[in-house]
């Protein structure tokens, strides 16, 4: 394993950052690097980076209403 490093991060950051995670046990480390490979993409091939884009949003969508559905269950009962 890589050695570990700290970075400080603006509070608005980190929620940015907390809104791009796939599911809640992924690492900030894992969110960062997704994001470099995406503009990668995108510099290579637009179309394969915005297909990916796109999968990606779906996924964080799907969290979302997952998130949303298990807390109106939470607040009914």
């Amino acid at each position: 394993m890589a050695k570990a490093t700290t970075i400080k991060l603006d509070g608005e950051t980190k929620q940015r950052l907390d809104h791009l995670k796939e599911h809640e046990r992924e690492t900030y480390d894992q969110v960062i690097k997704k994001i470099l490979y995406v503009l990668n993409e995108i510099r290579k091939d637009p179309i394969s980076g915005n297909r990916f884009l796109g999968k990606i949003d779906s996924n964080i969508r799907g969290k979302q209403a997952y998130e949303k559905k298990m807390n109106n269950k939470i607040n009914k009962s």
